[in-house]
């Protein structure tokens, strides 16, 4: 087992071309080292200096900007045998007095560099800069060398077609883009919520389903093969919704799982081309969690911090990140999931930063059952000052039976159900008992979070029960959508808790 990192879940990488002989056993050699230390995978672009000497390429999803929404501070939602290396990562970076250093946005790995050593590489990068540090300034004047050695480093693991930082970046345009995005600004208490997408290839259930939600919800959300289970997918779906007689607006959701860079480029400007404003980038559930046969898991060529980021500068930047510039610039209202029930709140509340200096412009969360835990997390964001930086709206599930809720409550990851709440739905009697108990839990959940300073709204996740959303909205009073065509008068667009632009 390596001293510093937890065991690697996956070998090191190979390079793509073959190495000149002596080169070769030089890398062996520093794969043996750095195996030892750090159970390094070669990944050729080491971030260790930010991550506390933990290597984030020991996580099985290869995450390198945070931890998942299923992590724990016990066990990893991969393999519940191992710990989840970065809420070590977090743990010994905070010992350290270093939890801000995690807040720098990473880039995915350079595949050319992927199995390459790297000492030679950082040694040669150093000459070339000629801008230090320098070792006589260990004693001649420390601070000078601490400043010189942190900068080098940054600018050795951020190459130039990635360029990321630690800072808060606003949308570079001024007037809405989407629908959702017009009534947020609005500060009316907004609804969205899930439509899941069909097994089969008719997209009438779709339609059916927009809806009944139309006039009710301001946009609805189409999961992406979901539980690594394939289903018609998300822009497939989105397009149908929005070109239904309904004409509900949707928001795409975009799993970097199964998606190398250039397809997650390509999907999310094929959605732009469709009229597709609004994405929620997300990582994706680890492969393991789909059926039989597993897919092959390979880590993941990207992150949603990283997606959020590449999608930003696209927008923002008209910039592929391979730097070919875009003639013209998609229109994207960016999205990314919150977990407040996973790791502690202050780690949660980093992982959070990170999306929203990414480019995320929305948070949707796991559904809440526990207000107060989810209240803690809230109060971890307002204390790194992000509540006005970024629109919240919390999850919600009405629970349709005890089944669904010891389910969620055992298998799902980042998901947690009080024990009272488990009492109640085993309490409920028959089928319908438990429905409408599950839509009572739900009703009592809504009266909290619409009283909640912080809040701008709330996403509705009705898993297959989608006709109970305009019931709960009409018992709960929740207000209707502002907006519901496309376009809109600049007049009417009254900014009042607005993301600073």
């Amino acid at each position: 087992m390596p001293i510093f990192s937890p065991p690697r879940y996956q070998p090191p990488f190979s390079p793509v071309q073959r190495e000149p002989a002596a080169m070769r056993a030089f890398t062996a050699f520093e794969r043996a080292v750095k195996g030892v230390l750090f159970g390094c995978r070669m990944c050729g672009n080491c971030i260790l200096q930010e991550t506390a000497f933990v290597c984030p390429m020991t996580c099985p999803k290869g995450l390198r900007n945070g931890l998942c929404g299923g992590a724990t501070p016990e066990r990893c939602e991969v393999d519940p045998s191992r710990p989840c290396t970065w809420y070590v990562i977090y743990n010994r970076a905070e010992k350290m007095g270093r939890l801000d250093k995690l807040l720098e946005i990473n880039a995915p790995i350079d595949g050319s560099r992927a199995g390459h050593e790297t000492w030679l590489n950082m040694i040669q990068f150093w000459r070339e800069r000629g801008k230090g540090p320098h070792l006589r300034d260990i004693l001649r004047d420390r601070d000078k060398f601490d400043a010189e050695w942190d900068q080098f480093f940054y600018d050795l693991r951020q190459p130039d077609w990635w360029q990321g930082d630690a800072l808060y970046h606003p949308p570079a345009y001024e007037e809405p883009i989407s629908l959702l995005e017009a009534n947020l600004r609005t500060g009316t208490f907004v609804i969205t919520a899930e439509i899941a997408p069909p097994l089969g290839a008719s997209g009438a259930i779709i339609c059916k389903k927009a809806g009944w939600l139309k006039g009710y919800v301001t946009a609805a959300n189409f999961t992406d093969n979901a539980s690594a289970s394939a289903r018609m997918n998300s822009m497939a779906s989105s397009q149908i919704c929005q070109s239904s007689g309904a004409g509900l607006e949707a928001v795409m959701q975009l799993q970097a799982r199964d998606r190398s860079r250039v397809v997650i480029e390509a999907d999310a400007m094929g959605a732009a081309g469709l009229g597709i404003r609004n994405i929620l980038c997300l990582s994706g559930d680890h492969q393991r969690f789909g059926p039989s046969p597993m897919v092959k898991p390979d880590q993941f060529d990207m992150d949603a911090v990283e997606v959020l980021w590449m999608l930003r500068r696209m927008r923002d930047e008209g910039v592929y990140l391979d730097g070919r510039p875009i003639k013209r610039r998609p229109q994207w209202f960016l999205g990314a999931a919150g977990s407040p029930f996973g790791a502690p709140p202050k780690y949660e509340a980093i992982r959070a930063e990170k999306k929203i200096n990414a480019g995320a412009q929305f948070i949707q969360t796991q559904p809440i059952f526990d207000y107060d835990r989810f209240t803690d997390w809230l109060e971890a964001l307002d204390k790194r000052n992000l509540l006005d930086k970024v629109y919240i709206l919390p999850g919600l599930i009405p629970l349709k039976s005890n089944r669904a809720a010891h389910f969620m409550d055992d298998d799902v990851p980042g998901v947690v159900i009080p024990p009272a709440i488990i009492k109640r739905m085993d309490e409920a009697g028959d089928k319908e008992g438990q429905q409408e108990e599950g839509v009572a839990i739900a009703l009592e959940t809504i009266e909290k979070l619409k009283n909640t300073p912080g809040l701008n709204g709330m996403h509705i996740m009705a898993v297959h029960w989608e006709a109970i959303v305009p019931r709960l909205i009409e018992e709960a009073d929740l207000p209707r959508p502002i907006f519901q065509e496309w376009p809109i008068p600049k007049e009417e667009v009254v900014v009042e808790t607005a993301v600073p632009a």
